[in-house]
């Protein structure tokens, strides 16, 4: 890099849009919080299930008891707080992304695009000097810093950007353009919904919806970025969000992009908001880079490529991703996937001749079984535990396939997995899985293509 452009990224820029993001993401994430404790979704999640599925390398993560899963959230949600208030920051912010991570790590069905987002800004806000103005730390040390470089605003953005571009690159699918699958699934059980209820019943509705995503994933960032259309594009960027909200049992999702995307604001715009906030700071000149500045920008450079790579990594694996589900997480494909099904696992015991059928609720609670009906990732882990089990019950070194079928954005149920396979002899990773059956090819019933 040359030095103009490691000065450029360097560059001193106003504190005050790192200090309102904090302030905005900490009361965000502690009401949250609080919703999993007042909602009694800490134990429904992380108490009630008997068995958990990992993240692959991730086994040995488990659940407290359940009186320290209440404590973890009371803990996140003041740790919220504290962030906050610029309270402790140092401590505050790194304690709750690892809580927050944690908790993640503990079960796959609970795998949420907001929560992930929510981990990766903790991360970020936890490594960056959010703490150091409008804080209560700032304020008992009687020091504020009211300037940060520059490269934290651009890789705050960029965080929040390839969500947007993600998601809008995921819609370039046929189902959504054409069919206005799932779209079309989803609006039909909207349809009660006092004044647009009726709307949602036109047929025209869903297709001008998908389209209306779309473009608006695919060029939000754009105006964005573009200051004379800033104000205008964040105005359609409420709107939209609180529709979703309206519509769709989505959670904090729409809440946490709209403060998210106020990072494409100017530096300085939250004291233009607020006067009594002070005049904004006089630029100061570019400080020369020293190893540790350098070695910052590398690691935020690194930080940013795996942000751009995640996403693709479905190509590695070829297909539909929809339907196989490699490379699904982690990839910001935002409602663009209804699929339903059910399995059942074929248990034989050689050592009793005999062949039982299991029910995943015997294991699971509802949600988990929803989750797993249509994840092969998922449905692997539950047959080597069913096998475990057996063999702990004494039925000997058992034998267990699974009949599933799961249909994908309207389509009729098609079989998922090779039901001839004996998925306790496989073992989970990373590469392609063998016993996935490929996906239909019929496009979605009762549709017509508009062209």
């Amino acid at each position: 890099m040359t030095p103009t452009r490691l000065a450029w990224l360097l560059r001193p820029v106003d504190a005050a849009w790192l200090a309102a993001f904090r302030v905005g993401y900490g009361l965000a994430l502690a009401f949250s919080m609080w919703r999993f404790l007042a909602y009694g979704w800490v134990s429904d999640f992380f108490v009630r299930p008997k068995l958990f599925f990992k993240y692959w390398g991730f086994s040995w993560v488990q659940p407290l008891s359940e009186a320290g899963m209440q404590a973890l959230f009371w803990g996140l949600m003041a740790a919220a707080l504290c962030v906050a208030a610029g309270l402790a920051f140092r401590l505050a912010s790194a304690l709750f992304a690892l809580g927050l991570i944690y908790v993640q790590l503990i079960d796959v069905s609970t795998y949420l695009n907001h929560y992930y987002l929510a981990a990766l800004l903790a991360l970020l806000l936890a490594a960056s000097p959010a703490g150091k103005y409008w804080s209560v730390d700032a304020w008992l040390r009687k020091r504020s810093e009211p300037t940060v470089s520059a490269s934290w605003l651009y890789l705050f953005r960029l965080q929040v950007g390839v969500v947007y571009v993600f998601a809008g690159l995921a819609k370039l699918q046929s189902d959504w353009l054409l069919h206005a699958q799932p779209l079309r699934i989803w609006l039909g059980a909207s349809t009660e919904l006092p004044l647009i209820g009726p709307l949602l019943t036109l047929p025209f509705v869903p297709m001008l919806l998908s389209w209306c995503g779309f473009l608006f994933d695919t060029t939000v960032v754009g105006f964005l970025l573009w200051p004379r259309a800033r104000p205008y594009a964040y105005a359609v960027l409420l709107a939209f969000h609180a529709m979703t909200r309206v519509l769709f049992p989505i959670g904090m999702f729409p809440v946490i992009m709209s403060l998210s995307a106020l990072v494409f604001f100017s530096p300085s715009f939250p004291r233009r908001l607020w006067s009594k906030l002070g005049p904004a700071p006089r630029p100061s000149p570019t400080p020369p880079p020293g190893r540790f500045a350098t070695a910052g920008l590398l690691l935020a450079g690194c930080y940013a490529l795996i942000q751009l790579v995640m996403p693709l990594r479905y190509l590695a694996y070829g297909g539909n991703v929809l339907w196989h589900e490699q490379g699904m997480r982690f990839s910001w494909r935002v409602m663009v996937r209804a699929k339903g099904g059910g399995t059942t696992f074929v248990v034989y015991s050689p050592a009793r001749r005999h062949t039982y059928y299991v029910s995943p609720r015997e294991y699971l609670t509802r949600v988990q079984e929803a989750e797993m009906s249509n994840q092969p990732d998922l449905i692997l882990q539950l047959a080597h535990h069913i096998h475990d089990d057996f063999q702990r019950r004494g039925y000997g070194d058992v034998q267990v396939r699974a009949e599933s079928r799961v249909g994908l954005n309207g389509r009729s149920s098609a079989p998922f997995l090779d039901a001839s396979v004996d998925l306790s002899r496989l073992s989970d990773g990373l590469r392609a899985a063998s016993f996935i059956l490929p996906a239909p090819s019929q496009a979605p019933p009762h549709t017509r293509p508009v062209l």
